[in-house]
């Protein structure tokens, strides 16, 4: 079966406080934070704001080793990479791979949200970090 995206699943925005950075999109925008959510392995704190079934992720480092510290320090705040909902991202991955793309990640990893994700790099895309997610299969 060929790999299907579904969607574009979130937006990541790079910010350095997310607790400075909510009020803009809650009180300004009237967007609603459905949640915050550490990521130790990506040493990330994330926040998951609701827009028409497409979410905005805004991304703040929690190590200074992080790669969205780095992010930060080499171009500021702003716009950090674009998600799409896959059926099957080990599929995706291998279709992209076979289409001359450059991988970021071989293999998928566990990402925010108990989701499956792994990442494009942007000069295979024209500039834009692309992170290919699945939903983790429910558990019995």
């Amino acid at each position: 079966m060929t790999p299907s995206i579904q969607k574009i699943d979130h937006i990541a925005i790079a910010v350095r406080s997310i607790n400075e950075t909510l009020p803009v999109y809650e009180k300004a925008l009237g967007i609603t934070c459905e949640r915050v959510e550490e990521v130790p392995s990506q040493k990330v704190k994330t926040a998951f704001l609701n827009v028409g079934g497409v979410h905005i992720e805004l991304l703040e480092p929690t190590s200074e080793d992080s790669t969205i510290a780095k992010f930060l320090t080499d171009r500021g705040e702003g716009l950090h990479h674009i998600a799409f909902a896959i059926d099957d991202v080990r599929a995706g991955l291998e279709r992209a791979k076979e289409n001359g793309v450059r991988l970021i990640h071989e293999q998928p990893f566990e990402g925010a949200g108990g989701k499956q994700v792994a990442f494009l790099h942007p000069k295979s895309t024209h500039g834009v970090l692309t992170e290919l997610c699945q939903d983790s299969a429910p558990h019995h």
